[in-house]
């Protein structure tokens, strides 16, 4: 039996310039989702986030996990991070992931925010372990919510609702251009798990 549904690809660009956004919707169904989501929460190796802002330490109330093809080291904001081995369960949605964008991905960021109250600030994965203008595959499991771009120059914005199940893609000059976040939300949303798979140069 097939777990994926083959929705057909998505080909629009939602960002207006310098940079390309493509929202695939929902490429598991709300069962296999669901699924999904419970093994990810119990099975992946949580731990709280860290990083050096203006000098001081943050530790911040959503958790991550990485995951590589090989076990190698990735730096961001001061600290130094060590790569996991691929479960199965996380390999079969990676499985998914590339049979849907048509991309390769050989490492996996992931994030989970239990509650509204936890999000992530605006940001670009720019860090000189990714390729260079690769593609970052981000996978939403759980709670719908709010994801949002700005340019870095001219302030320009886009949003959108990252749905259970969905896949977005960021490619090309996005990360050079662009910012950005999830934002904080006050509404009772459920916990949700981000999976973004990337390009390491390794």
């Amino acid at each position: 039996m097939d777990l994926f549904e083959n929705d057909d690809m998505k080909s629009i660009n939602l960002l207006p310039r310098d940079g390309e956004v493509y929202y695939y919707g929902n490429i598991l169904d709300a069962a296999t989702a669901a699924m999904y989501l419970d093994k990810c929460i119990r099975e992946l190796s949580w731990e709280h986030d860290r990083a050096f802002i203006y000098g001081k330490e943050i530790v911040t109330k959503r958790k991550m996990a990485w995951y590589a093809d090989e076990p190698v080291a990735y730096r961001y904001s001061g600290y130094t991070k060590v790569a996991l081995v691929w479960p199965d369960f996380l390999g079969e949605l990676k499985q998914a992931v590339e049979s849907s964008c048509g991309e390769s991905f050989n490492s996996c960021l992931c994030n989970v925010y239990s509650a509204g109250d936890e999000g992530m600030g605006w940001h670009s994965d720019a860090e000189k372990e990714l390729v260079e203008n690769g593609s970052i595959g981000a996978l939403t499991l759980g709670g719908e919510r709010r994801f949002s771009f700005k340019h870095k120059q001219s302030g320009e914005s886009v949003s959108l609702t990252l749905e259970h199940g969905s896949l977005l893609i960021m490619k090309g000059t996005t990360q050079k251009n662009w910012l950005h976040s999830l934002p904080k939300t006050k509404k009772d949303v459920e916990p949700r798990v981000s999976l973004t798979f990337r390009q390491m140069s390794f």
